[in-house]
């Protein structure tokens, strides 16, 4: 059973690789002893399951998350146990990847209509007029 990310997308298991660690923060004596915080690594340059397309957008996403190599870390230690901090950092690499599955809309040129463009020139006459009413009257010195 890997990673279900989507209904069409699934991470396979041995793609994943999880190192648990020692965490700081809450948790008393135990933090000393037990290592609770998840270091989870998901090789997306590699992936069969992540297209060319996709992997740009997980770049950009990512961001210092990804290494040079194409590799994804996430580190989840806002848990007290192991089992919730891995459950958490499955599902932020599975947010990850269902952001960068969308790609963004083109933008469709457009051009301002023609009332748009009276009401800037009405807006810039109205200013014009108002400054220069601050100027000097023709007779004052």
């Amino acid at each position: 059973m890997g990673l279900q990310v989507t209904a069409a997308l699934a991470i396979d298991e041995t793609e994943l690789r999880e190192r648990f660690v020692r965490a700081s923060g809450p948790g008393g004596q135990n933090v000393n002893k037990v290592a609770t915080a998840v270091e989870l690594r998901f090789d997306a340059a590699r992936s069969p399951a992540i297209a060319a397309s996709v992997f740009a957008r997980l770049r950009t996403l990512a961001g210092s998350r990804m290494t040079d190599d194409g590799v994804i870390v996430i580190d989840a230690r806002s848990f007290r146990t192991q089992a919730q901090n891995r459950e958490d950092a499955r599902l932020r690499l599975a947010d990850l990847i269902r952001r960068a599955l969308v790609a963004p809309k083109r933008r469709r040129k457009t051009k301002p209509t023609t009332a748009s463009k009276q009401r800037r020139l009405e807006t810039k006459r109205r200013r014009s007029q108002t400054k220069h009413l601050r100027g000097r009257s023709p007779g004052e010195e």
